[in-house]
């Protein structure tokens, strides 16, 4: 225990700098447990707080700004990547649209709380064409909160987390295989899920030639729009004739509609 604390009083500021950086910039690491265990050596005296808490602050915002900037420059083809690598592509975008469109700058502060959001919220205010000083003022405001908040709990139950650490170096390597095998359960399951859900979209996907033909014949589907108002605002083109949904409220739009006629269903 005593050994990892050393090194993390010694390269703990550059280690929480890389390991905020990259989670930010979408890898898959976590942030949390990194940001306790180096909260919990500030009552050490071993790490400076404010220090910790600005590098913290400063990386996020950095990786926040790189998805901003490609937003604002490529649009909703960024989330269409980041959908594309998620272990949820079903609802990567789809939570962050809605609490983007209900809150518009404020999403960004609320979302750093929520894993997963946080990297879809600032290439969406990008997208969205929100100015860069009012993206960074908000941006800053949830980066300092957030950081603030994680290393704030470590400085707390820095006395649990010395316990933590302790129990789990008396099972040596055998805690260490435990946890790496609950972890790739974990990634295992949500692959399943994921494969399970481009399954579904395979059965149940219609080509644009296809639609076109069916109009050509006169069959004249009922084409639901279910993009979000923001994802609509982001890219207004549309399917001719077709019937916006709100996704957050179906239920009204979907009432009137004639069972009788074939339903075609869009989104991003």
């Amino acid at each position: 225990m005593e050994a990892l604390y050393a090194l993390l009083a010694e390269y703990g500021l550059a280690i929480a700098f890389v390991n905020v950086l990259a989670a930010k910039l979408g890898a898959p690491l976590p942030t949390l447990p990194t940001l306790l265990l180096i909260g919990a050596l500030v009552t050490r005296a071993q790490v400076s707080g404010p220090l910790l808490l600005l590098v913290t602050t400063v990386a996020a915002m950095l990786a926040d700004t790189v998805w901003y900037l490609a937003g604002r420059r490529f649009g909703m083809k960024v989330l269409r990547v980041l959908c594309s690598v998620s272990l949820s592509p079903d609802s990567c975008v789809r939570q962050t649209e809605t609490l983007y469109a209900r809150h518009g700058a404020l999403s960004l502060v609320a979302s750093k709380f929520v894993p997963g959001l946080s990297t879809v919220a600032a290439p969406l205010a990008g997208a969205s064409r929100l100015s860069f000083a009012r993206f960074t003022l908000y941006n800053a405001i949830g980066a300092l909160a957030w950081a603030g908040i994680c290393i704030g709990a470590g400085m707390i139950f820095h006395d649990q987390i010395d316990a933590l650490i302790a129990w789990l170096s008396r099972f040596g390597m055998a805690a260490a295989e435990l946890i790496g095998l609950a972890l790739a359960m974990f990634i295992g399951w949500k692959w399943l899920q994921r494969r399970r859900f481009y399954r579904q979209l395979r059965m149940a996907r219609i080509e644009v030639d296809e639609l076109q033909a069916m109009f050509d014949a006169g069959e004249l589907p009922v084409v639901l729009d279910v993009r979000s108002a923001a994802a609509r605002e982001i890219d207004n083109r549309r399917i001719a004739d077709s019937i916006a949904i709100d996704p957050v409220e179906p239920d009204r739009s979907l009432a009137a509609l004639s069972p009788a006629r074939e339903i075609i269903v869009y989104c991003n």
